[in-house]
């Protein structure tokens, strides 16, 4: 209870002033004049002077303001290591019995890191979270802040002013003194690259702790999933890394060290770049047995493409072909043969035969060895028409062991539309053709088709009778397509509303020259925000579940469904970043979700180094929690609020009003009593 005294005039200030020195100048003159009763008037005026005054006697209660604590919980990536998260929350709970026993404290406690953006997520952010927790508290109602953290804390003011308000900031760190941890990260990593070229990267291998190693470290480089070379590495220096790309599109370079004895976590001891393969212009070699229909279709959509350098020969004249007109008078260009199949044969990424007959226009040698190129890693798309069915056939060359099929000697000419089969409803090629969902599909005939024996590889689009109309196989190290048709052209002029010739004709060109997005059986995987998207191409009914080893070496399975025929996706939301390794049977894909070279774990040794200027500066202490958990104490001013032993907290002077009593004291029969006695007294003494 606070009592007081307080003036609450019945006139304004002014007024009452001047009428106070009127009437005190009045009975002061009379006083010293000696004027009988004089010291009566005096008291008179004072009463009137006082009652105008109003004075009031107050009683306020009033109850006290409890101090805020703040606990702020690291709950980021790094606190997951070891036994940091138990060791957290015991020791919370061992802080909610202390600071309880103290009823002038009110306990708020706040996890940081285990929600929000990527940011928050990619970093430590202690004081921005303690910062929210206090933000409707006046900095005189802050009895301070205890920290639960391993010490790797990115958002450390420079200043102790900074925090907004004055009272101990604790620490309390998880983790021992003698932890190790080796990292490894790219420092320069392109996000381009030319296929098939060499690549210049950097990367740097450091040991943090107290008993880091020096020295030289193992490096193991991997694209794509495959071992390419090991390096020797320089701990604690950048090191230059050559690698080349060995295919168009994302290409995943990893970097793996060895773990070394008692460190804190391997997750990284693994760095990670995507970098997308650009191919020089691709080399695509046409050579037309005749003129024909189809010809220009082919040509056309090649020529289209800005990524394909086309060399196109027609075979106007053949060798038999002999009408005596002189050679000098012919505008004809010679075929290249011996440029083109022997020296330079293997510059040519596709080589199409559209219509191709052999007539002696190439030696029988060189078929050979166009099915050596195909062995070794090239690819042969054949556009067949009648000539494959005769005698003059590609099929009766050396050329026969790449080809998967052979004819058996019949042409069907008959109208029909070009379905896709079984696989062919599977496979990148053919997936999802626009028309090919209707039944018959929504697109024109064609009228030819040439008869094979049994293929080998896979018939993904089927013609009259069910025959093989499009053949797709592996031969060696290289690619081969049959076409078994002559008749696209038909799709390209808009007959009976024409087809997709172009998606179909540019994906056989493009598996052929084994583009990623078209493998049959094909695993990636995408970070985007925090969740992880899996994607499996197979041609299988049922692509089962995938494999999932998260950064912080927990394991997750993640069911894969059916997007279409094919094509299985699957999603894992997930609050951790860093390098996810994902499996499905033989297939093995790496992903990077949220920020690259995150400093969350860049640096995951616990440190009591970091936060304790700070924390020294407001008065606090930073110890480890192996030495157990503090007592609580309550402190005033700017007393040391801390010791080994205990951590102090400030209680605040601020009070809450609860309710408010007045008396005016010259008010009601009080005051009029007053007045009366001192004027009847006056009036007695003149009255003598």
């Amino acid at each position: 209870m606070n009592l007081s005294l307080s003036l609450e005039p019945l006139v304004s200030w002014p007024i009452l002033a001047f009428a106070t020195l009127a009437i005190f100048g009045f009975t002061v003159t009379g006083v010293l004049r000696g004027a009988r009763g004089a010291l009566f008037r005096l008291g008179a005026a004072a009463a009137l002077c006082i009652a105008l005054a109003n004075p009031v006697f107050m009683s306020e209660e009033r109850d006290p303001v409890k101090s805020v604590v703040a606990v702020i919980v690291d709950r980021s990536q790094s606190q997951s290591l070891g036994t940091r998260t138990a060791d957290t929350d015991a020791a919370l709970e061992k802080l909610k019995e202390k600071i309880g026993r103290f009823k002038q404290f009110d306990l708020r406690v706040v996890d940081a890191g285990k929600a929000g953006n990527d940011e928050d997520r990619a970093s430590t952010r202690i004081f921005s979270t303690l910062a929210e927790a206090l933000r409707d508290v006046p900095p005189s109602q802050v009895a301070g802040a205890i920290l639960l953290s391993d010490g790797q804390v990115h958002d450390i003011p420079k200043a102790a002013t900074a925090l907004g308000f004055d009272a101990p900031v604790h620490a309390l760190i998880t983790g021992k003194d003698s932890e190790t941890d080796r990292v490894i990260k790219f420092t320069q990593s392109p996000r381009f690259g030319l296929a098939g070229k060499p690549m210049q990267l950097e990367y740097l291998v450091t040991d943090e702790g107290a008993q880091g190693l020096i020295g030289q470290a193992r490096v193991r480089v991997f694209v794509d999933g495959e071992l390419v070379s090991e390096e020797s590495a320089t701990i604690g220096a950048n090191m230059p890394l050559e690698v080349t790309l060995p295919r168009a599109g994302a290409n995943i370079i990893e970097l793996a060290t060895d773990v070394i004895e008692g460190e804190v976590t391997d997750s990284n001891n693994r760095a990670v770049a995507s970098v997308d393969g650009i191919r020089e212009n691709l080399r695509v070699l046409l050579v037309s047995g005749e003129p024909h229909a189809g010809e220009r279709t082919w040509r056309n959509l090649l020529k289209s493409d800005a990524s394909v350098d086309l060399v196109h020969f027609t075979i106007l004249r053949p060798p038999e072909k002999q009408d005596g007109t002189p050679i000098n008078e012919l505008s004809l260009i010679a075929f290249p043969t011996r440029e083109l199949f022997v020296e330079r044969i293997k510059d040519f990424d596709l080589i199409i035969f559209d219509r191709y007959q052999h007539r002696d226009v190439l030696p029988t040698l060189y078929y050979d060895y166009i099915a050596q190129y195909v062995e070794q890693g090239g690819a042969l798309l054949v556009a067949a028409g009648p000539e494959y069915s005769g005698e003059v056939s590609i099929a009766n060359t050396p050329l026969m062991s790449a080809l998967p099929a052979l004819p058996t000697g019949e042409v069907t000419e008959q109208g029909f539309y070009p379905e896709l089969t079984d696989l062919g409803k599977r496979h990148p090629v053919t997936r999802g053709l626009e028309g090919s969902a209707a039944s018959p599909p929504d697109w024109s005939r064609w009228f030819r088709i040439i008869n094979v024996n049994e293929p080998v590889g896979e018939v993904v689009m089927k013609g009259a009778g069910d025959r093989p109309l499009l053949v797709l196989n592996r031969k060696g190290k290289g690619r081969v397509g049959m076409f078994l048709s002559d008749q696209g052209w038909l799709w390209a002029r808009g007959f009976e509303g024409g087809g997709p010739y172009v998606s179909l004709y540019r994906r056989i060109a493009h598996w052929l020259m084994k583009e990623p997005e078209l493998e049959e059986e094909a695993l990636t995987a995408l970070g985007k925000g925090r969740t992880l998207e899996i994607s499996r191409q197979t041609m299988s009914d049922d692509a089962g579940k995938v494999d999932v080893i998260l950064p912080s070496g927990k394991t997750a399975s993640v069911a894969l469904v059916k997007s279409q025929d094919g094509l299985f996706r699957g999603k894992l939301e997930t609050d951790e970043i860093g390098l996810f390794r994902i499996a499905n049977g033989d297939l093995n894909t790496l992903a990077h979700v949220g920020p690259v070279n995150a400093p969350e774990f860049l640096s995951t040794v616990s440190t009591t180094s970091l936060l304790a200027p700070l924390v020294k500066a407001t008065g606090g202490t930073i110890q480890r929690l192996t030495a157990g958990v503090p007592d609580i104490l309550p402190v005033r001013g700017k007393i040391e609020a801390s010791s080994a032993n205990w951590l102090g907290l400030r209680t605040t002077d601020e009070t809450t009003l609860r309710s408010v009593s007045r008396l005016p004291l010259f008010a009601g029969f009080l005051g009029l009593g007053v007045l009366l006695m001192v004027l009847g007294s006056m009036w007695y003494r003149e009255g003598r």
